[in-house]
């Protein structure tokens, strides 16, 4: 390193160059066997779908234009609606989906698939009323209000169509940043009385879903079944783990202006079976915190009574934090992610982290099963200030014989490609020349979203393979 603003300050050890470990392989074979086969039952389950109609006489319905138009309609609504339930599923927070994809991978097929479904949606109504305005020689407006006012339950249909379009477009990023997101939270739980809303048209118009049929017991059994995934998984786990383990504040420590780490006290913690690098959702029962649920990795390794997380004040949620008191009630969703040890699949690995992105870092090497040598830490920060838990993150590299790396300096002014501060970006310096061998290696990266994503970008350009780049996504 012949940069002045990088320095080195732990043990470089040297590091194996052993084959890789079975267990970590092993481990990784299982989750993307998992992962796959999940994926198929998805598209399955459109399989299904389609199959049912097609078994129900479906293809008659194209013998004539206005029934063609119709039978399209139908079909839109039944793929929109299946993979809507999908999408549903996807924010349960069900074990097996986090196990195989993790937590924040999952809520972003679930962001990606919302336009798809709205169109389909859409097209299911537009269809419809073409369709059937063609065949009783109407007007759309006419047909569209002709099925409002006389077909049973389609003026609840409709409000469920509306409150769909509402939770649509306040995802729009434009339209979302302004909001909360405690209001936008709200605002999209509109999703599940949009689909509550359009369940009793769906078995009583028509004669896809007549009673007796294979449809009607298929789709009762898959709307009862994702209900179910998320009363259990979004309310009830919650609720149960967090009267168990009764986890409390016992203390607040300021480590640097606007940065406090929280420690608190439970029961049992050891059956929550948490892995160093994951997070969980807080609540704090204190006056103007209990409506905020923040997503805090952990920032130690979790003990048998005690859990800490190390927060920096970014915004109204968290500007409260260090005032809690000892004995503040916590409630708990989770622990999420794969951002942990067990993810890995080779025997080497790397940490990026920069700012408050450190607390997972420390937390992964700490419970983490490394060997001497085989995890690289590079921790970049603007100076020295915001080096945070600087002391516990030095020692528990000598501890683990692992190499730090230390980048200070400010990135460069915007539109510059680099995560690395302006003088070592100017340099040529990448992940590449830092850790040479990183392309044998597995890439732990956490920081803010644009520069994390440089930073992964860098990694691919240094041969590193999608699956080898563990990264949490927090923003919404």
């Amino acid at each position: 390193m012949d940069s002045p603003h990088a320095t080195t300050r732990a043990r470089q050890p040297r590091r194996p160059t052993g084959p890789r470990l079975v267990p970590q392989r092993a481990r990784y074979l299982r989750r993307a066997r998992l992962a796959d086969l999940l994926e198929t039952v998805l598209w399955l389950s459109v399989a299904v779908v389609l199959a049912l109609f097609l078994a129900d006489n479906g293809l008659a319905g194209f013998r004539s234009v206005p029934r063609a138009v119709t039978a399209a309609g139908i079909i839109a609504g039944l793929v929109g609606a299946d993979l809507m339930l999908v999408q549903l599923l996807l924010a349960a927070r069900v074990p097996v989906i986090d196990r195989a994809f993790g937590h924040d991978r999952a809520l972003l097929v679930h962001q990606r698939m919302g336009k798809p479904v709205f169109y389909l949606i859409c097209s299911h109504v537009l269809l419809l009323w073409i369709g059937y305005g063609l065949t009783e020689r109407r007007n759309v407006f006419a047909e569209a209000w002709e099925m409002f006012t006389s077909l049973p339950d389609m003026k609840i249909a409709y409000l469920g169509f509306a409150l769909l379009t509402a939770v649509v477009v306040t995802s729009l990023v434009l339209i979302r940043r302004k909001f909360s997101y405690e209001a936008w939270h709200v605002v999209h739980f509109l999703g599940y009385a949009a689909v509550l809303a359009a369940l009793p048209h769906q078995f009583s118009t028509g004669e896809l879903f007549a009673d007796g049929t294979r449809a009607r017991y298929y789709w009762m059994a898959l709307y009862a079944g994702v209900a179910a995934a998320l009363v259990i998984y979004r309310f009830l786990v919650p609720i149960v783990r967090t009267l168990r383990h009764d986890l409390r504040v016992s203390s607040v420590t300021a480590e640097a202006p606007g940065v406090y780490s929280i420690e608190m006290t439970g029961r049992s913690l050891a059956d929550l079976k948490i892995r160093g690098g994951q997070f969980f959702i807080w609540r704090f029962w204190s006056p103007g915190l209990w409506w905020h649920a923040h997503p805090f990795s952990l920032s130690a390794a979790p003990g048998f009574l005690r859990l800490k997380v190390t927060v920096r004040e970014l915004g109204t949620g968290t500007a409260a934090l260090g005032s809690l008191r000892p004995g503040t009630r916590v409630s708990i969703e989770g622990p999420y992610g794969i951002f942990t040890d067990r993810a890995r699949t080779t025997r080497n690995a790397v940490a990026v982290a920069a700012g408050i992105g450190v607390t997972p870092v420390i937390s992964l090497l700490e419970q983490g099963d490394f060997a001497p040598g085989e995890m690289t830490v590079i921790v970049r920060a603007p100076n020295e200030k915001g080096l945070y838990l600087y002391q516990e993150l030095e020692k528990l590299c000598i501890k683990k014989s692992a190499v730090l790396y230390v980048l200070l300096g400010r990135r460069a002014k915007k539109g510059h490609d680099s995560w690395l501060p302006a003088r070592e970006a100017s340099h040529g310096m990448s992940l590449s020349t830092i850790v040479p061998d990183i392309r044998d290696a597995d890439v732990f990266v956490c920081g803010p979203p644009d520069w994390r994503d440089l930073v992964v970008q860098d990694a691919q350009r240094a041969g590193v393979p999608r699956f080898r780049i563990h990264y949490e996504r927090f923003n919404w």
